[in-house]
């Protein structure tokens, strides 16, 4: 387990009221990838008595958030992450605890580099949903910001 698990999970549990209502786990935050669970709980089911695509929507965004934290957690002096787009295809059915797995589409020195040059950088997270079978039931690109601070 990374050492920074524990900062990152607080720190949007703090935030992030989403993540505290779903009982989100974190159960990996790195620079390298963010992977969290949503625990299979009826007050979120659909009408096929699965995770609710809501739900399944905000597992994914805050596993984009955990990894975006954790790769860029020290630039947050001089730059606010923000969720500029999202794009999620559900591809199988869900039921059951699903878990999501976050990666960067750019490395974090590009990124940071851009920042460093007076840019806006913009970069893609990709986030895979899966059940416990290991079957990819949901698929989600984000694309997120660094806002330079005024």
């Amino acid at each position: 387990m990374s050492e920074t698990q524990p900062s990152v999970g607080e720190m949007l549990a703090a935030t992030v009221p989403m993540v505290r209502t779903l009982n989100l786990e974190f159960l990996e935050a790195s620079t390298e990838r963010a992977v969290l669970r949503l625990p299979d709980q009826p007050d979120f089911h659909n009408h096929v008595g699965g995770p609710h695509a809501g739900a399944m929507f905000t597992l994914a965004e805050s596993a984009s958030g955990a990894i975006v934290l954790a790769a860029f957690g020290d630039q947050l002096g001089r730059a606010v992450p923000l969720a500029v787009r999202a794009e999620i295809g559900y591809k199988k059915l869900a039921k059951g605890p699903v878990t999501a797995t976050a990666t960067l589409g750019r490395t974090a020195a590009e990124v940071v580099a851009e920042l460093d040059a007076g840019k806006r950088p913009e970069f893609p997270v990709n986030i895979a949903i899966t059940r416990e079978d290991g079957a990819v039931t949901g698929e989600m690109s984000i694309v997120w910001t660094l806002r330079p601070q005024s």
